[in-house]
């Protein structure tokens, strides 16, 4: 059977791994650098993802890209400024602990948007959803309480900022539909890549960056960010929440792997743990909620 004779949803589930694949490719990519750190590494995948953009959106939304981004008025430029955090301390994180600690971290995410989301808009919050994120805490705190002597305080604190951007621009995003203004996330997107080259840029210098670094970032910011962006808006146009949750934490166990083989990066046992208590309370809150839909 071809893809094109796939179902729209098995279409999408399919291709939705593949953008978990992508998105975890950054850890082991980055273990192979030569010589570019921290904000130059920062910078350059930012600006890679940002010129791919540049000649993918506008072949497929032409002029409807700017009018959506002058559409989007504040919430964009929020969630613009959300995500340029996003892009900016995960490189960082992965250059200052551990790749597993960063995605471990990172996929708490959706367990804080429900949390915000409670506080600023009000949204209930089922029990199954408490138990979750009372689960995930405690395997957060196994993970770094067992470890965090030689991690780098730094490093857990740049980490927690992705999951909490991520939870924000959720938000934002939520709170501006139900005002009746739909924020595209595409030029949100585009705008956060901007954002992040911009910002890094006057700390990134003097570049250090060889051709064959430049040569990796380049591949970040087309396969790993670029690509997997258009790609997730497809997937959302199909798949329920519950299942894109679900499938994009293979990104954790994809990135885990990745760099354990690629990169000989072995996790701790806590890690592994603390990761199994957080996976688990994620899987356990989103099948629940499925159910409840079904």
């Amino acid at each position: 059977m071809t893809a094109n004779a796939l179902p729209g949803h098995a279409r999408a589930v399919w291709l939705m791994v593949a953008v978990t694949f992508m998105w975890s490719i950054a850890g082991v990519v980055t273990r192979h650098l030569d010589q570019a750190r921290s904000f130059e590494v920062t910078f350059w995948r930012s600006f890679f993802m940002l010129l791919s953009l540049c000649v993918i959106l506008p072949v497929l939304q032409g002029r409807a890209l700017l009018a959506n981004l002058r559409r989007g008025g504040r919430a964009v430029w929020i969630s613009g400024v959300c995500w340029s955090v996003m892009f900016t301390a995960f490189m960082i994180a992965i250059l200052l602990i551990p790749v597993a600690s960063v995605l471990v971290t990172m996929a708490i995410g959706p367990l804080l948007t429900a949390l915000l989301a409670r506080v600023f808009i009000g949204h209930h919050i089922a029990p199954r959803t408490w138990c979750a994120i009372a689960l995930a805490g405690a395997g957060i705190g196994w993970m770094y309480g067992s470890g965090i002597s030689g991690l780098s305080v730094v490093g857990v604190l740049v980490a927690l900022c992705v999951p909490v951007a991520a939870a924000v621009n959720w938000v934002v995003v939520q709170h501006s539909q139900r005002q009746g203004h739909a924020v595209d996330l595409v030029p949100a997107v585009l705008l956060g890549a901007a954002l992040s080259a911009l910002a890094t840029l006057p700390l990134a210098w003097p570049f250090q960056a060889t051709a064959r670094d430049l040569s990796l970032l380049a591949l970040l910011g087309l396969v790993q960010l670029a690509i997997p962006c258009v790609l997730v808006v497809y997937c959302a146009r199909v798949l329920k929440a519950p299942e894109i949750a679900l499938l994009g934490l293979l990104e954790v166990i994809f990135g885990i792997l990745l760099a354990w083989v690629g990169a000989g990066e072995r996790p701790a046992p806590a890690v592994l743990m603390g990761g199994a208590l957080v996976i688990g309370a994620l899987v356990f809150n989103e099948l629940l909620g499925w159910k409840e839909q079904q």
